[in-house]
């Protein structure tokens, strides 16, 4: 810890900074002519009581703090600039406001009196101390031009290493809390340092750009550590990453909350961790850290802390090595340089600021305190005479919070461009009531906030300084890399720009190759609770772990996931399928019956030839019709049942090829109706049997039903009824093509739907119905005395014929797609089969093999001698 009674390097550039701006204001004839601006310092010791004292103090221009009372006589009071903290900036607004004083923290500016002050405050170990009594006059510097002009101030409280930010009614260069863009609460109010809330959405940008999705936090406990965590962790978690941790530094405590932060990192599998908070408040955390020699840990930096050079030493490389923070752009202010190694340290005495800064660093005595109002350990020892000041050189470089310096600078350009725009008004052209313009030399606080928040100052980078409407400037960030170089020496290097007013995507820039990751580690940490899901899985939640600790689950069927770390699967449309990897949907294989695969080739193939039987068949009794085989067996049912046993093994071609329209409503129709008039002719052939051994019997009345007319009757009957069931079917709900995507899994079977399932199965029925019909009626006639009598063939036919047709129904129930059409087919032709085998190949056999049987003189012989048995 630095000397907690001596005033920081940086703090003394910021005091150098408000000089230089103040010369080249003053010096410029053409920027405020016949006004000089002047500034009061005031140490507040980082303590609120003296914050409110001084302010308070500044307005009323005595010895003593008087509220609501101004008594200064000749410089009015412009504007304030500060406080460092937000907290305080907060309270001072509140206050400042009343009165209606501008305020600029880090630009912030209060009310307008001519008055310009200037607040420096000493580093201090605790806030409770106070290393200067405040003064009881405060130091005023005037530059003087070679005119004489009216003198105006302007005031800077310069708190401690603070990077706060709420502000109110002034200017501000360094309170960033978010809570200070509140018009409502904070009209005054206006600072030259972004929001909070653009550096929270920044480092939650951050952390995603590198898949950092797991993260611990740590914050001040105070308003801009609470303000600044919670925009992160708000913007983090609504991106679907989640905190794992979130502790505050309680600096009201006497071990600070570190145990509690201590165990919550050790116990954390965040690799990852953001630290919203200020150098002062955390750099004995880090002294813990090393004592628990908890490393490894990338830690990301809020600008509270991501510049300090109070934590910039050697003896934190292991610890820090590899941080990644934000800061303010760091742009240099033009000049200022020149100025600081320009100036005079020959006559550092006749100033009390630059005599104490340099007494420390000399080691020596340059003024005498002894008539002072306040207590200070300086060295021991007094300057001689040949004490020399030249050898010590300071430099920009040297300085790590370069952003604060040019906040500070513009927070000056802003209230004199104000005062210069203000007093270049022209009456009648103004911007008050009835265009009236304010006096330069009594004007009122609230009439220098108008100005102000309309003014533009062109900054030695290109870019624009302006404010939004509510009081913040543009929003730019530099993103800052701390790397140990070989020497063992750490350093912060610029490693990227954040740039909230960049359009979607470009808003983030970092270039990834120069950073310098923790531990020496050349590939970026992983700060996750898991590996990502790849493609072809979803994340589950795990119970009792964080949000975003999840487990990786596979697709279910049909579902798919294309893109690592997905929350959920889509399914893939009807006509795909997912990939094996369940990746990426594929087009699903197309099945149906087609002629080009073997199976329909086979069955096509078998059907043609199997319909030439029945017609050579139907040859073989044409040419033996005299015979009494065939002439006993009603030679014109024959023909009619051969050809229609024909058409059966020909309907089944119906089935094969793409289902169209024509052929599902046509195949189960034409399948039906010439496998009704088939039964239909096997029924009447055994019915006319059964009547003609009835009918034997002189003037019996089933002669007239003995006839081929009756015959061609059962015929008709049986197929016009199936014929009348069809024409329903086809009239209430006719079958149609349709993509199956339900009967097997990654597969569309086109198939033709029966349209009525009900239908479809009657008529099947009606045909199971014919056939039972038959088979009982042949089954009663099979002992009837005839030589040539089928009536037993015609039984085993239809038994045949029911047996297949009845397997058919569990059988087809069992396969899907062209298998289950495939089924029909098997059992139209072996149905079919069975008909000729058990009909017509005994009387073939007879036929071909034995001629002599089928002869007149071998039944006549045969009736003789069962008549004399």
């Amino acid at each position: 810890m630095p000397n907690s009674h001596r005033l920081q390097l940086d703090k003394y550039l910021q005091l150098q900074t408000i000089r230089y701006a103040m010369k080249e204001i003053n010096d410029n004839p053409n920027f405020l002519p016949n006004i000089t601006l002047g500034f009061q310092i005031y140490d507040s010791c980082r303590v609120l009581q003296k914050e409110l004292e001084g302010a308070l103090w500044m307005i009323t221009g005595r010895d003593k703090a008087i509220p609501n009372y101004q008594c200064q006589k000749r410089n009015n009071l412009a504007a304030f600039i500060g406080f460092s903290t937000s907290t305080f900036s907060i309270l001072m607004a509140h206050i400042l406001s009343i009165i209606r004083y501008p305020q600029e923290v880090e630009s912030t500016i209060y009310d307008a009196l001519l008055y310009i002050k200037l607040e420096i405050s000493l580093y201090h170990s605790r806030p409770d101390v106070c290393g200067m009594r405040w003064l009881k006059k405060s130091e005023e510097i005037s530059l003087k031009k070679a005119r004489q002009r009216q003198k105006i101030k302007l005031t800077y409280p310069l708190d401690e290493i603070s990077n706060y930010s709420f502000q109110h009614k002034r200017i501000s260069h360094v309170s960033t809390s978010s809570l200070l863009s509140d018009r409502t609460q904070f009209p005054f109010f206006l600072r030259t340092a972004p929001s909070d809330a653009f550096q929270s959405k920044g480092l939650a940008q951050l952390m995603l750009h590198f898949q950092w999705t797991l993260v611990g936090m740590i914050a001040d406990s105070n308003d801009y550590g609470y303000q600044g965590i919670q925009g992160v962790r708000k913007a983090f978690i609504r991106s679907g990453a989640c905190v794992e941790f979130l502790e505050y530094v309680q600096n009201n405590r006497p071990d600070r909350n570190f145990p509690r932060i201590i165990q919550a990192i050790k116990k954390s599998k965040a690799k990852t961790i953001i630290i919203f908070a200020s150098d002062v408040d955390i750099i004995l955390m880090f002294e813990e850290f090393l004592r628990h020699n908890i490393t490894g840990k990338l830690w990301v930096a809020s600008e509270g802390w991501a510049t300090s050079n109070l934590i910039l030493v050697d003896r934190y490389s292991k610890v820090l090595a590899g941080t990644i923070g934000f800061t303010y752009s760091r742009e240099h202010v033009p000049g200022l340089l020149d100025f600081i190694e320009n100036f005079n340290y020959s006559k550092v005495s006749q100033e009390i600021w630059d005599g104490m800064f340099w007494e420390d660093i000399v080691g020596c005595v340059f003024l005498d305190y002894s008539n002072m109002t306040f207590n200070r350990e300086g060295p021991k020892r007094n300057c001689t005479m040949d004490e020399n000041l030249e050898h010590f050189h300071i430099s920009l470089n040297n300085v790590t919070n370069v952003g604060i310096i040019h906040n500070l600078y513009n927070a000056i350009y802003v209230i004199a461009k104000a005062m210069h725009d203000l007093s270049s008004c022209r009456p009648g052209e103004g911007p008050f009531r009835n265009g009236s313009c304010s006096d330069i030399l009594d004007i009122k606080p609230w009439q220098v906030l108008h100005y102000m928040k309309k003014v533009r100052v062109k900054l030695s980078s290109g870019r624009d300084l302006f404010f939004d409407e509510n009081g913040d400037p543009p929003p730019i960030y530099d993103i800052v890399n701390w790397q140990v170089d070989p020497d063992g020496l750490m350093a912060q290097i610029t490693v990227g720009t954040y740039n909230s007013t960049a359009p979607d995507g470009a808003a983030l820039t970092i270039n990834t190759s120069s950073i310098q990751w923790p531990l020496g580690s050349e590939k970026v940490p992983i700060s996750l609770c898991n590996e990502s899901c790849p493609p072809g899985f979803r994340k589950a939640s795990v119970p009792g772990e964080p949000s975003c600790c999840n487990k990786c689950v596979a697709c279910s069927q049909g579902e798919i996931s294309n893109e690592t770390d997905a929350t959920f699967c889509c399914k893939c449309p009807w006509n795909r399928w997912p990939s094996e990897e369940k990746d990426q949907c594929l087009l699903k294989p197309i099945e149906f019956l087609s002629y080009e695969e073997t199976l329909g080739i086979t069955l096509a193939s078998t059907s043609v030839t199997s319909s030439f039987v029945p017609i050579a068949i139907l040859g073989l009794l044409i040419c033996h019709k005299t015979t009494p085989i065939v002439r006993a067996n009603n030679y014109s049912i024959s023909c009619l049942l051969l050809i229609c046993l024909s058409l059966c093994f020909l309907s089944s071609l119906g089935f094969i090829g793409y289902p169209q329209v024509q052929k599902c409503l046509l195949r189960q129709v034409a399948f039906a109706m010439v496998f009704a008039l088939c039964v239909s002719c096997i029924l009447a052939k055994t019915i006319l049997v059964m009547i003609a051994f009835r009918a034997t019997k002189p003037n019996s009345d089933l002669r007239r039903w003995a006839s081929p007319q009756a015959s061609y009757l059962v015929i008709s009957m049986g197929s016009i009824i199936q014929f009348i069931i069809c024409t329903i079917w086809l009239l209430i709900s006719p079958p149609f093509p349709e993509f199956n995507t339900k009967a097997k899994t990654g597969v569309i079977v086109i198939e033709c739907n029966e349209g009525s399932s009900l239908v479809f199965w009657f008529t099947l029925g009606y045909l199971c119905f014919l056939g039972l019909i038959s088979c009982l009626v042949a089954f009663l006639a099979r002992q009837l005395p005839d030589s040539f009598n089928e009536a037993k063939f015609i039984t085993f036919s239809m038994l045949a014929f029911l047996t297949v047709w009845v397997s058919y129904i569990p059988a087809s129930l069992s396969t899907s797609g062209k298998y289950t059409v495939a089924m029909e087919i098997f059992a139209i032709m072996s149905s079919t089969w069975a008909i000729i085998c058990c009909l017509f190949f005994p009387k073939c056999y007879i036929i071909l093999f034995h001629p002599h049987v089928n002869s007149r003189k071998h039944l006549l012989g045969k009736r003789i001698m069962r008549k004399l048995n």
